[in-house]
């Protein structure tokens, strides 16, 4: 029984330090929103708390965190990278949540081409592949832009 209650200390604290360093690192997330998402692995984590890979992600298996932009599975809190014009990391999260306002903000009766979204990314320092935003706008459940045209 002593065996048993000391396991589960030691994974609630487990937990605890792995919530706390997602916190410190998507700080600017849990302000602004999904947008800020700054890009982590789970081996990021994992070696600034001295643990295995492995133990991270067992430990948020199944687990959700209440955040301002609602109750979201760990998980969300880990994305790919993928580099910038100047060098710097973006993540895959912030990636489409820019996809997303680009055409929340585009004429309905002049949707934007997959292309078109690439030259906007482009401007904003992003490097991206054409058919990747058609991937991530099939992600968002967006239709192509001849689908969305509205006459």
């Amino acid at each position: 029984a002593v065996n048993f209650i000391k396991a589960l200390q030691l994974r609630k604290s487990t937990i605890r330090e792995i919530t706390e360093e997602i916190a410190k690192v998507q700080a600017e997330f849990f302000k602004k929103g999904f947008a800020c998402m700054v890009p982590l692995r789970l081996k990021d984590i994992a070696n600034k708390l001295h643990i295995h890979e492995s133990t991270v992600s067992r430990a948020i298996q199944g687990k959700y965190v209440m955040t301002p932009q609602g109750t979201l599975p760990y998980k969300t809190f880990f994305s790919t990278r993928l580099e910038t014009t100047s060098g710097e990391a973006e993540s895959q999260t912030s990636i489409i949540e820019q996809i997303r306002m680009i055409l929340a903000h585009e004429n309905p009766g002049e949707p934007f081409s997959d292309q078109e979204i690439v030259s906007k990314l482009h401007e904003r320092g992003i490097r991206i592949a054409r058919r990747t935003v058609a991937k991530y706008r099939e992600m968002l459940k967006i239709l192509p832009s001849h689908l969305r045209k509205k006459r």
